[in-house]
């Protein structure tokens, strides 16, 4: 097998396996939501998968799956009149809504989301929202007595495919593969904050309209971009909508740092041809699912 069979299978492995349960669940909630607040039953219209998920950019085992899900604007005005905290009521009562659908499931609603757990470990996070004509979604915060937030996903979706596209479909597979690292070596970095650097390094990365064969270099040279951010840096941009994405907890930069000088290890043993020793190294960066 070939460095680029390595990154190819590795790519495949790590792809998002139960997509057709998602899926589903994803229909039979829209479905439940336009059945009670549009007096509809489709299971697409007013619906929207954001997050990772929305991106594209999820993989195998990401527990949460996003979605904002568009009320009439009739419900906003009802409950924006409430004299205390109309948010948590309108959480309340896309609650009872779900619930018709998912009697026997326990699902909460605080703070900003309606949370829809599954057996399989994996939950739905729902916002419902209000659409405005500039494209942004406005959603309840119940959270200090109640308030309205704003978010507008679509640009983000829009920007990551459109980058994705121009770069030889080579932006999702990276942000795939750093969620691999993220999760093996426990690094403390969100997902859209990885899309977010991602997006930037390959507009200029030499080769990005290349294919697998270049991924070790693609990693090596991305993990370098990672290094090199400011450590007093406190947010970034995000792709399309321009929201600041907030670096959260603890400092990423010394794990890439050091990631990048187990893949310059790894590329050197493969090109001397010592397979066993370049695989063995990947597989300390982004764990099994690379091959063995």
């Amino acid at each position: 097998m070939g460095f680029a069979n390595w990154f190819s299978t590795f790519c495949s492995n790590i792809q998002v396996q139960n997509s057709d349960t998602i899926s589903t669940r994803y229909k039979a909630i829209t479905k439940r939501l336009n059945t009670d607040f549009w007096e509809t039953n489709s299971e697409k219209s007013h619906s929207l998968l954001v997050g990772s998920y929305g991106r594209n950019t999820a993989v195998h085992g990401t527990s949460d799956v996003d979605m904002i899900f568009q009320l009439p604007d009739s419900v906003f005005r009802q409950y924006d009149s409430y004299s205390g905290n109309g948010q948590s009521a309108l959480l309340q009562g896309v609650r009872t809504s779900v619930k018709r659908t998912y009697s026997r499931t326990k699902i909460g609603a605080n703070g900003q989301v309606i949370e829809i757990p599954f057996s399989d470990r994996s939950t739905f996070e729902l916002v419902p929202g209000f659409l405005k004509r500039d494209g942004h979604y406005i959603y309840p915060d119940s959270n200090n007595g109640g308030s309205w937030r704003m978010t507008n996903p679509r640009p983000e979706i829009e920007a990551i495919r459109e980058r994705n596209s121009a770069c030889n479909n080579n932006l999702v597979p990276l942000c795939r593969m750093m969620r691999s690292w993220k999760r093996k070596r426990r690094v403390p970095i969100g997902g859209l904050l990885i899309d977010t650097l991602a997006y930037q390094f390959i507009k200029d990365w030499e080769y990005r309209d290349k294919s697998f064969r270049y991924y070790d270099w693609m990693c090596r040279d991305f993990f370098e971009h990672m290094a090199e951010q400011d450590i007093d840096q406190k947010y970034w941009r995000a792709p399309g909508s321009g929201q600041q994405v907030h670096i959260g907890r603890g400092q990423f930069q010394y794990k890439a740092k050091r990631c990048r000088n187990i893949a310059l290890e790894a590329i050197k043993y493969g090109k001397a041809g010592r397979k066993p020793s370049a695989k063995k190294k990947w597989r300390e960066i982004f764990g099994t699912s690379f091959p063995n």
